[in-house]
């Protein structure tokens, strides 16, 4: 199989997230330096804790020829601990390239789908996906993978995120995530350890942030048990999927300043298109917005519904979705909904990024 042809020589502008993934296919976190002592490094490759530090380059074609001059021009063959270890990314790595590489406490990720590396710490030698011709992801948060990633980050923009535990946590591809968290530091939303730079990214998400809503013309009672089950509330398991709070209703409960009255129509998000059919029918359906006591919609990526949150304050019954999902839902009202977002900081436990 052809890989992808790449026209530059330097790790950086997708290289190195060509090796992250190839690292996250075996479960092995590879990541970004963070000290300014690892200047010289491009990645630091660590499994269970074992932190490597290596050099990533990048030819089209190695054969042994190129392979002995990468190691005399950038990493200068030795066996001592100290040395940083050269890592070549390339469409093909000739058998004779790969045996000096690793001869030489090296490595390499030949596209067409085998990684190698071998330090004093660390031996690996596997296969790996192949990388074929595909075009850069052109939009970040195209389709709901997009979202899915943009969203973990938002709900925690202090933490650096890895593509092997995004991935993990949000049951996508590393290679999807991977794609994913390129664009949107080439957009200039992430920093080179992706974690969140502004507030740009909250307001692209908004953008997109869009599903049906479906008036009913009464809420469900938590306390029906036949509900709950008909209906998959999730009220004895909030850290599953099941009903979410959303909208006014939360943002009032979360201390937003905005009226919520007793008996003002709520918003929730639900796991399926299946649940939102079922209340449909058990709870019937409002000729209006203006009738409707209730509406329901599915959430547009799964963590609005799981897991959920519940606060001694709020005066209502029900769990709320996460905060940054209720701000996405009011800035969908680009007049009093960005007011109170404006006014609006979420308590301790969340982090602004709007």
């Amino acid at each position: 199989m052809n890989g992808r042809r790449i026209h530059h020589r330097r790790a950086g502008a997708g290289i190195e997230e060509f090796a992250v993934d190839a690292f996250a296919q075996l479960d092995i976190e590879a990541r970004p330096p963070v000290t300014a002592s690892e200047s010289n490094v491009d990645l630091v490759v660590d499994p269970d804790g074992v932190a490597v530090p290596i050099r990533v380059e990048f030819r089209t074609l190695v054969t042994d020829d190129v392979a002995e001059r990468l190691l005399t021009d950038i990493a200068p063959p030795t066996t001592s601990a100290a040395s940083t270890p050269l890592l070549v990314v390339a469409d093909r790595v000739t058998d004779a390239a790969r045996t000096v590489l690793i001869r030489h406490h090296g490595g390499y990720l030949d596209l067409r789908g085998r990684l190698a590396l071998r330090t004093d710490r660390l031996v690996i030698d596997a296969d790996v996906a192949p990388v074929t011709e595909r075009a850069a992801r052109s939009e970040a948060l195209a389709g709901k993978a997009g979202l899915e990633v943009a969203t973990a980050i938002l709900r925690r923009p202090e933490r650096a995120r890895t593509v092997r535990g995004l991935a993990r946590e949000l049951g996508r591809s590393p290679s999807t995530v991977s794609e994913i968290l390129a664009a949107l530091r080439r957009d200039g939303l992430l920093d080179k350890d992706n974690t969140l730079i502004g507030t740009d990214l909250f307001w692209k998400v908004a953008d997109r942030w869009t599903s049906r809503r479906v008036h009913l013309a009464q809420p469900p009672t938590p306390g029906d048990t036949s509900l709950q089950r008909t209906l998959r509330l999730g009220l004895d398991a909030l850290d599953g999927p099941g009903w979410a709070l959303t909208d006014s209703a939360a943002a009032a409960a979360y201390g937003a300043p905005l009226a919520f009255r007793e008996g003002q129509s709520v918003d929730f998000f639900v796991p399926d298109p299946s649940i939102l059919r079922r209340a449909s029918t058990l709870l019937g359906t409002a000729e209006s917005a203006r009738h409707a006591h209730a509406t329901v919609r599915v959430a547009p990526v799964p963590a609005a519904v799981q897991p959920r949150i519940t606060l001694a304050t709020s005066p209502l019954e029900w769990p709320l979705t996460h905060p940054v999902f209720v701000a996405l839902d009011l800035a969908q009202d680009l007049g009093r909904g960005r007011e109170i977002l404006d006014a609006w900081t979420p308590g301790d436990r969340w982090t602004r990024v709007w």
